[in-house]
């Protein structure tokens, strides 16, 4: 294809696909999928330094925007749009913004994606600023709507990562606070990106986001303390998380989750130590609201 792109180019495992039957095509789509966690993997070190920055700004009150185009700017919409119900945070903390705005959610705008000043007047329209973390997403490295996003970060005094599926020049990794790479290979069908690319983008958020809230203190161990009580399922969760940490049955843990307003580590820390809402809540603004740390213990 001569493009020097790695999500750009043909791969010789799927030359003849659309010779296979539905189970041929099946087999080797997970065949090609089978490599995504391993080239996630080989960029631990990266994500790593990523959960570090993240959370490093949570905990300086700075804020983590995405920025992205097509399957990419999705990824991070779905994943800045899970992170009020599943860690109680605050729904302007972690912002995704995408090329063409809403609509781009529901419905491709591909042209969107080549004009760099939006990429700069969309970022500045959420204020980003000094202590500000902002991540761009690019499977083929090359989106000028996130590089001018990410050009008027640094002009703010953002910090700036970018994640991408190819190679990054020196120059990418020279402008940048930390870049991440899985080299998920060409794609089954060339240039559709939304596959494996795409799959690596998702573990690669997954990764950065979840981990920055451990360092922040929103889980207990690996339960959701901080989750957000917003409907059946997760006031089912939250009652289970006090019947398994407090020993109690489900009328105490619903009575002590509504004297905690609603706020699963506020009934923990309540229930644990045998004291009042307003105690509990003064406990968790000193300890940074790691229950570990106000407990003294790991959780049962």
């Amino acid at each position: 294809m001569l493009d020097a792109r790695l999500t750009e180019q043909r791969n010789p495992q799927t030359r003849e696909i659309d010779r296979l039957p539905a189970t041929g095509i099946v087999a080797l789509i997970q065949a090609e999928d089978r490599s995504v966690a391993d080239a996630v993997a080989a960029e631990s070190g990266a994500i790593a330094r990523g959960v570090e920055l993240v959370a490093a700004t949570f905990a300086a009150g700075g804020r983590l925007f995405y920025v992205g185009a097509g399957t990419s700017g999705r990824l991070g919409v779905l994943d800045a749009a899970e992170m009020p119900p599943t860690f109680g945070t605050d729904p302007e903390l972690v912002q995704g913004i995408i090329a063409g705005g809403y609509d781009a959610l529901v419905r491709a705008q591909e042209g969107a994606e080549d004009r760099a000043e939006d990429g700069a007047r969309d970022l500045e329209a959420r204020g980003v600023r000094a202590g500000d973390f902002v991540l761009g997403i690019a499977a083929s490295g090359t989106t000028p709507y996130v590089h001018g996003a990410l050009a008027r970060a640094r002009e703010r005094g953002a910090r700036t990562g970018f994640l991408l599926c190819t190679p990054p020049s020196d120059d990418l990794r020279a402008r940048h606070d930390v870049v991440i790479a899985p080299l998920t290979g060409p794609e089954v069908v060339t240039g559709s990106t939304r596959m494996k690319a795409g799959t690596a983008t998702k573990l690669v958020l997954n990764t950065l986001t979840t981990g920055a809230m451990i360092l922040s203190g929103k889980t207990w161990g690996n339960l959701m303390v901080d989750l957000q009580v917003t409907c059946a399922k997760l006031q089912d969760r939250a009652e289970r998380i006090l019947r398994a940490t407090l020993g109690v049955e489900t009328p105490e843990a619903r009575a002590l989750l509504e004297a905690a307003g609603g706020h699963v580590k506020t009934a923990l820390v309540m229930g644990r130590l045998g004291i009042s809402r307003e105690e509990a809540e003064g406990r968790m603004a000193e300890s940074g609201g790691r229950v570990a740390d106000i407990t003294g213990e790991a959780a049962p």
